[in-house]
């Protein structure tokens, strides 16, 4: 078996348009194309254009498809309506998160799960093996889709222009089959960069054709093609959590603050449930740690790992740091303790090589689009 990593259909043009290219969870993908400040800038201003097909889609269908969903997820999924999206996640039976998710209901009895790319065989051997006795199929639809995503305010205009699909009336967390420049597609509306923005689900031999002509209508628009790097930045000012990051198997949604995900109201047992009912009561009592924003004083930058100090003594640990070009300063998210959690804390820093740098505790997000 070779370790050469997995190609998106549009590997030929990242490379025509000169992108650095990364290994992200056994893909190839572009990492940024010129300026990765630039792409994020064109994002919170403009629009970006991203190649997203690397996430793992698994389509879940059947009579009990939506009973397989409650047992292996932790959201009520019974509540989602034909054509919205949940966001969720699936945990392991200590309570420990496996991997965040968007469940669509695309139709009575037809769900798409999209996993994170790292992710994506894991969440399908959990949710295939959860199913057993259920009345449904598990399928691996990771083949079937390439993904595309439009973001930023000149988004909907961008995407009007190629399509008479209802954009006005398809709300946050939804989406719509439609045709976009010719091309069928599956038009969701949910985004990871704290921007409004589409996701296009497409066959990956309309990849390119669809790529090409976002690319072309975004031209009087300022759009511009944009890599995973800013997409990380977008992200950490918008304050969302990213997997191996802020949520790992050793963290509960409730550790994570993501608490609300889990819907113990919902009929019936589903994975984790008794560890979640437990982690809920501690978390309400004696919360360990708190997931914060920092922002540098100085221009130092944190990085996953680095220890967050107060009085010379270890009170967190930073999960994400970037500079944040929409601040101008060094951001980072960390799990620090309890009682060095409310905005405004002073006293504390980050060890950045011996050095502790003194730090703002801020409330998340840093960033909020105005409506």
């Amino acid at each position: 078996m070779t370790n050469t990593p997995r190609l998106t259909a549009l590997d030929a043009v990242h490379r025509s348009l000169g992108a650095t290219m990364t290994d992200f969870a056994g893909w190839d993908m572009p990492l940024r194309y010129a300026s990765e400040r630039d792409e994020h800038n064109a994002v919170r201003t403009k629009a970006g254009l991203f190649d997203l097909s690397h996430m793992g889609e698994i389509t879940v269908t059947g009579p009990e498809a939506v009973k397989v969903l409650d047992y292996a997820l932790v959201g009520n999924i019974s509540t989602v309506g034909v054509g919205r999206a949940r966001y969720t996640h699936i945990c392991q039976e200590d309570g420990g998160i496996l991997d965040d998710l968007i469940v669509y209901r695309l139709g009575e009895t037809e769900y798409m799960v999209v996993a994170n790319a790292s992710n994506a065989q894991v969440v399908l051997d959990a949710i295939t093996e959860r199913a057993a006795g259920f009345d449904a199929e598990v399928r691996d639809d990771r083949d079937a889709y390439a993904l595309v995503a439009v973001q930023g305010p000149e988004s909907p205009g961008i995407l009007k222009s190629l399509t008479d699909a209802d954009l006005d009336n398809l709300k946050y967390y939804a989406g719509l089959p439609g045709t976009v420049a010719g091309v069928p597609a599956l038009i969701a509306r949910t985004g990871y960069t704290g921007e409004d923005g589409f996701e296009l689900f497409v066959k990956p031999e309309h990849a390119v054709e669809l790529w090409d002509a976002l690319l072309k209508a975004g031209e009087g628009a300022g759009l511009v093609p944009a890599g995973l790097s800013c997409r990380d930045t977008l992200r950490l000012e918008a304050g969302m959590p990213l997997y191996g990051h802020e949520l790992t198997t050793a963290l509960t949604p409730f550790d994570a603050g993501l608490g609300r995900v889990v819907k113990f109201e919902k009929e019936g047992d589903f994975v984790g449930r008794a560890a979640l009912e437990a982690a809920a009561e501690r978390a309400a009592t004696n919360p360990p740690r708190k997931l914060v924003g920092l922002i540098a004083e100085g221009r130092r930058v944190p990085r996953a790992g680095f220890s967050v100090v107060a009085d010379g003594q270890v009170i967190g640990e930073v999960t994400s740091g970037a500079p944040s070009p929409t601040l101008g300063k060094p951001i980072a998210m960390a799990y620090v303790d309890a009682a060095h959690a409310a905005p405004g804390t002073s006293g504390v820093g980050v060890d950045i090589r011996g050095t502790h740098e003194p730090y703002e505790v801020v409330a998340l997000p840093f960033y909020k689009r105005q409506k």
